[in-house]
């Protein structure tokens, strides 16, 4: 449906609703229950250089209106990911798709960016910067304008794909650290991330979590985000994609009002599987309810 596209850096989607990495896979067990060419494009799970098994068990806990996770990054590794994940998913997803990114030290981005930007199904890199520096004390690269820039920098001299900085949002000025991005070259930014959260069990007065804290998302967090988003769109010049507890049309075109170009949905992947199509389907209605003839035309529409 024409009314529904977006242009996300140069590549056209067909709506603007993408699931967020780390609560679709890398797509297989979606497409076992829905054809996913529906969907704008997915940002696949978040991968890194070397395989990772995650943090210990317990990895989840329940949050009033969202949940709290330490998964871990647990992935196959970069190089599994293209000899396995990458051919099974093109038989089933026909679209490019968005690579997300960890890392632990600036070299890890860029190498693990490099080989995927040499991907023909890889569209854009997604490079969450909300990951611990190993070389500077366990400090998330997201939280310092300058290592924000720096990974930024390192990933944009070995690729040729548009670099899009996924930015945490446990900072005092997310703004700043967008606008660092942008000047050391990002194309695109996304956010927000998890908020960091922590659940303690009553009965044994320990965190829920084997990793104590983790990243709260859901339904809580939307307000949060969006009004990240906001700021951020009004701070720098390239296009924001937002996400955060995003899980209904209406969500979405809140979203997009507030700058977004397109809109990540999370967490309500795991609640519902259907989310995404349930919500698609229900654009062009919502759309009509408040008098929107072409989504792009209220990218930072919000006055």
């Amino acid at each position: 449906m024409e009314r529904l596209k977006v242009n996300l850096l140069g590549i056209k989607l067909d709506n603007p609703v993408i699931p967020a990495s780390g609560t679709f896979g890398y797509g297989q067990e979606f497409a076992a229950l829905y054809d996913i060419n529906i969907l704008g494009t997915f940002s696949f799970k978040g991968t890194t250089l070397r395989p990772r098994l995650g943090n210990p068990l317990p990895r989840i806990a329940e949050a009033p209106a969202g949940m709290l996770n330490a998964v871990g990054l647990q992935n196959p590794g970069v190089d599994r990911v293209i000899s396995e994940e990458l051919p099974a998913l093109a038989r089933v997803f026909h679209k490019p798709m968005m690579a997300n990114v960890s890392g632990f030290s600036i070299e890890e981005y860029a190498e693990t960016c490099r080989r995927l930007d040499a991907c023909e199904q890889v569209g854009w890199l997604e490079v969450n910067i909300s990951c611990p520096n190993v070389h500077h004390g366990g400090m998330s690269f997201g939280t310092d304008p300058a290592m924000a820039a720096a990974v930024t920098r390192a990933v944009k001299a070995v690729t040729t794909k548009p670099v899009i900085m996924k930015l945490s949002p446990n900072v005092t000025d997310i703004a700043s650290i967008a606008r660092a991005c942008a000047d050391a070259g990002a194309d695109g930014v996304s956010l927000i991330n998890t908020l960091m959260g922590m659940r303690i069990d009553l009965k044994t007065r320990r965190p829920v979590i084997a990793n104590v804290t983790g990243g709260l998302s859901g339904p809580a967090v939307f307000p949060v985000a969006l009004r990240m988003v906001y700021q951020v769109a009004r701070a720098v010049d390239i296009p924001v994609i937002g996400m955060g507890g995003v899980s209904s049309a209406e969500d979405v075109i809140e979203m997009m009002l507030a700058g977004a170009t397109a809109v990540e949905v999370g967490a309500a992947n795991l609640v519902d599987p259907f989310a995404c199509k349930r919500i698609i389907e229900a654009l062009p209605e919502v759309m009509d309810r408040y008098g929107i003839d072409n989504i792009s035309d209220i990218i930072g529409g919000a006055s």
